[in-house]
């Protein structure tokens, strides 16, 4: 069961796009064959860039209040 919520409404969407994005740079299809190493392995990627792309985010607006 997933207790996670959404801050953004229409969020969903753009995850699920992230997602298989990674999987398919990293060259893995997703699905109940796929180890769960490897599902795991887009699951960590997606974490990794997200907060990547909030730093980005948070750095700007630092810069820009300057």
């Amino acid at each position: 069961m997933n207790n996670n919520k959404l801050v953004v409404p229409g969020s969903k969407k753009s995850i699920e796009n992230l997602k298989y994005e990674i999987a398919n740079e990293l060259g893995i299809k997703l699905g109940a064959d796929t180890s769960s190493r490897l599902n795991g392995t887009v699951g960590g990627m997606m974490t990794k860039r997200l907060v990547e792309l909030g730093e980005q985010y948070y750095n700007n607006v630092n810069n820009y209040k300057k």
